[in-house]
């Protein structure tokens, strides 16, 4: 195949995923595992996290509605507020280096669900946006500017147009499989992200590239 462009997700892609913080948060404060995930997953598509990735409610609201809804899925009410400085990663210094790499053959995009900027927890949560390695994305999308987030079929679309490529023409890349989904069904070929070594393995399966 031809591609055009690789499209990025961030969180848990060109970071490490904030999965095992959640896991530590959990067990030194007697939570039920995966009680985070869960409520994240469970009506992902109008819960609290999803409207707040939205700027659709402030942190107060964030925070009240995210314990009620841990409290009534797994019975532990889990402070919103204390999740959120939970989301920072570490870069993967070898999944930038491939970025730069396929920068200099394809077009390159970022598509992030992210938090409103003023939110408390997401400067810790933006920490990993570090400039230089924005820059070498051709556009970014993130939800909190734009009231739209993954897996809204349409941001798939924005980012596309904004590329002016084909979905059929692109690779796409998240550690979430419902994200991959829409992304998949628009014709993109999907990598989804476990590894930083995986990941570079499958893109350069898909492009050709040497990326390391």
């Amino acid at each position: 195949m031809m591609v055009e462009a690789v499209i990025f997700d961030f969180g848990g892609v060109m970071t490490t995923s904030p999965f095992e913080a959640f896991a530590r948060f959990e067990q030194e404060r007697g939570y039920p595992v995966d009680i985070i995930r869960n409520t994240n997953a469970a009506n992902h598509l109008e819960n609290a996290w999803a409207k707040f990735e939205r700027a659709e409610i402030d942190l107060d609201t964030f925070d009240r509605l995210f314990a009620e809804e841990s409290l009534a899925l797994a019975g532990a009410a889990v402070s919103g507020r204390e999740v959120l400085p939970l989301l920072a990663g570490d870069l993967r210094p070898d999944l930038v280096e491939a970025l730069r790499r396929i920068k200099s053959e394809c077009k390159t995009g970022c598509i992030t669900n992210n938090l409103p900027a003023n939110a408390i927890g997401s400067q810790g949560g933006r920490s990993f946006y570090v400039a230089e390695v924005m820059a070498l994305f051709d556009h970014v999308i993130e939800s909190a500017k734009i009231g739209l987030r993954k897996p809204d079929p349409r941001i798939y679309r924005m980012m596309t147009d904004a590329l002016g490529v084909s979905p059929a023409d692109c690779v796409y890349l998240d550690d979430l499989g419902v994200n991959l989904k829409p992304a998949r069904e628009l014709g993109m070929t999907t990598i989804k992200v476990v590894s930083a070594s995986q990941a570079i393995a499958e893109l350069e399966a898909a492009t050709g590239l040497t990326l390391r």
